[in-house]
């Protein structure tokens, strides 16, 4: 895999993670953990996608 092809990836997980986020924040049920491990997660693929985009 290239490594534009893997930063299109990223960028799409990221994105995907963001409404995820969004989603979760909306809704009652959600606890404050479940939305913190995503942020999280959002966070590593924004780092990576920086790291890969040097």
């Amino acid at each position: 895999m290239s490594v534009s092809a893997h930063l299109t990836e990223l960028k799409k997980k990221h994105a995907n993670l963001s409404l995820e986020v969004e989603q979760a924040q909306r809704s009652p049920g959600t606890d404050d953990l479940q939305i913190s491990q995503l942020k999280k997660q959002k966070l590593k693929l924004k780092e990576e996608i920086e790291r890969l985009s040097v």
